[in-house]
């Protein structure tokens, strides 16, 4: 069904993906991994269709193969209300048949264009699926748990795991029969999670997942693809994550091993080599009895023949370090954190009395009393579109309550990463981000990115141009430097945004 070939693409100096290759055929479901930053979402933007490799093909078969395609960063058109992109996603049935009229004029003028049947056959397809009908649509919204919402709700309004089940229902009513799923898990909740995980076993098409969800990708792919950042090229393991997992440590093993016999090996040459040497120099200066020329004869002898074989031990040392030589296996690690001391606060952090929270006079969650306290670590649950991001907002000074009130205690300074990542500032990049967090020199700030894994050129790189993993990273960034001791996490998924690198560090306030 697809086919990437070859495919290379790079940005300024920077190289992505570099001759990468693979298939996915009927059935398959694939996960695609590696770190934040390293190409995925570019892959899956060009397999889409969506943006152009530097070199390489893409080959969808058959040619009008219906590809949904979900990104991890959703954008959705200013003022939409929920109806307006349901008949975007399934298509006007009159534009569509009249769509369908003025291909068939053009193929009947011009048979056999393969760019024309392919079009034609996409919108056939979307027609007969029928993906305006209200019986199919009324379904469909309710099996992701938005029959609930009134299609006139502006979309800017829904809960990110909301705006998560609209996207996804606007693929499924183009009846695809390629996915790719840019991490698909961001913002539901435990029950959607779940019938996500059941839906996709039971698809009959390709699937391809990005996803650092360890879990999700163990209960829905049968492949794993690994895109190495070193080598910008995929490689595919067989079975779910936990089966690559056990695979990339037995292979990690093997490559120690081979590296060390090695070394082992070379240094054995080295040392053999150096004592032939050694014992050739005495041979050529060894005496015997005077006037015994047999015995001078003897030692010239054995000293050309003990040079002779040092050579060979020499020979064999270069083809290892110029053919056969193994790079030292590369440390596989996480990026972990040590906040250090956070600044004292009271014993009361947070107060809730007779809180209410929502948008436009509409409270979401209303009578709402709790305290946390100096050292507490709360999860807070409860289905999309409750409230829950609506009262963090609050909590942080993002939005005005209804009614009650919210009391931070003495000397709480809270710390709000969103949900969408809109604090940050598009327009600028990490190491502006972080000087205008905290007053540090540029050295300092630069030293402190690099803890985050921005070195380098990479703290010039602009907000709008790093992976979404990568703004997670600059978003916990800006907390630490900020010296937060309230920190409120809004529903972000931490694995994916953790390199594989080691750093520990005590990190200035």
């Amino acid at each position: 069904m697809l086919k990437v070939n070859q495919v290379s693409k790079s940005y300024g100096l920077e190289t992505v993906l570099s001759a990468a290759t693979f298939g996915l055929g009927q059935g398959e479901r694939v996960g695609l991994v590696g770190p934040n930053g390293c190409g995925k979402s570019t892959l899956l933007r060009i397999a889409a269709g969506l943006e152009p490799p530097d070199t390489g093909s893409v080959q969808r078969t058959p040619a009008s193969l219906r590809v949904g395609y979900l990104p991890q960063g959703l954008a959705f058109d200013a003022g939409d209300r929920l109806r307006d992109y349901l008949e975007r996603a399934g298509g006007d049935p009159v534009d569509l048949s009249g769509e369908l009229e003025r291909l068939a004029g053009e193929l009947a003028r011009a048979p056999g264009q393969p760019e024309l049947e392919a079009a034609y056959d996409d919108v056939l397809a979307r027609l007969s699926a029928g993906a305006q009908d209200p019986a199919r649509v009324a379904e469909s919204l309710s099996a992701l748990g938005l029959d609930q919402v009134p299609l006139d709700t502006p979309i800017a309004q829904l809960s990110g795991g909301q705006k998560t089940r609209l996207a996804l229902l606007g693929i499924l009513l183009g009846d695809p029969q390629l996915l790719l799923l840019d991490e698909p898990t961001n913002h539901l909740d435990i029950d959607m999670l779940l019938w996500l995980e059941r839906w996709i076993a039971d698809y009959r098409g390709a699937v391809l997942i990005v996803s650092h969800d360890r879990a999700f990708l163990d209960r829905t792919v049968t492949a794993i693809l690994e895109l190495d950042p070193a080598r910008c090229a995929l490689r595919a393991y067989a079975g779910n994550y936990t089966d690559y997992v056990e695979q990339k440590l037995a292979e990690a093993d093997r490559e120690r091993l081979a590296y060390s016999d090695q070394q082992i090996e070379i240094n054995r040459l080295r040392d053999a080599a150096r004592h032939m040497r050694g014992l050739a120099r005495v041979h050529r200066g060894g005496k015997a009895d005077s006037g015994d020329k047999f015995a001078k004869g003897f030692f010239a002898n054995r000293g050309a023949g003990t040079v002779g074989r040092a050579k060979n031990l020499e020979r064999r040392l270069e083809h290892i370090l110029t053919d056969e030589r193994l790079e030292k296996p590369r440390a596989s690690w996480q990026m972990k954190l040590d906040f250090g001391a956070a600044p004292p606060s009271g014993q009361d952090v947070v107060i809730l009395e007779d809180l209410a929270v929502g948008y436009d006079g509409a409270a979401l969650a209303s009578g709402l009393n709790a305290r946390l306290r100096q050292g507490a670590r709360v999860a807070l649950l409860g289905p999309n579109g409750a409230g829950k991001t609506t009262l963090v907002r609050t909590i942080a000074g993002q939005l005005a309550p209804l009614a009650g009130r919210v009391r931070l205690g003495a000397r709480v300074r809270p710390g709000y990463m969103a949900q969408e990542q809109e604090l940050l500032d598009p327009a600028l990049n990490a190491l502006q981000t972080i000087l205008q967090a905290a007053s540090l020199p540029e050295t300092e700030a630069r030293a402190f990115l690099h803890f985050f894994l921005f070195s380098g050129d990479a703290v010039f790189k602009a907000v709008a141009d790093l992976s979404y993993g990568e703004r997670a990273r600059l978003a916990l960034a800006r907390l630490v430097v900020q010296g937060c001791n309230l920190l409120l996490l809004d529903e972000r998924n931490y694995s994916g945004m953790l390199p594989r690198k080691h750093h520990i560090g005590q990190f200035p306030r």
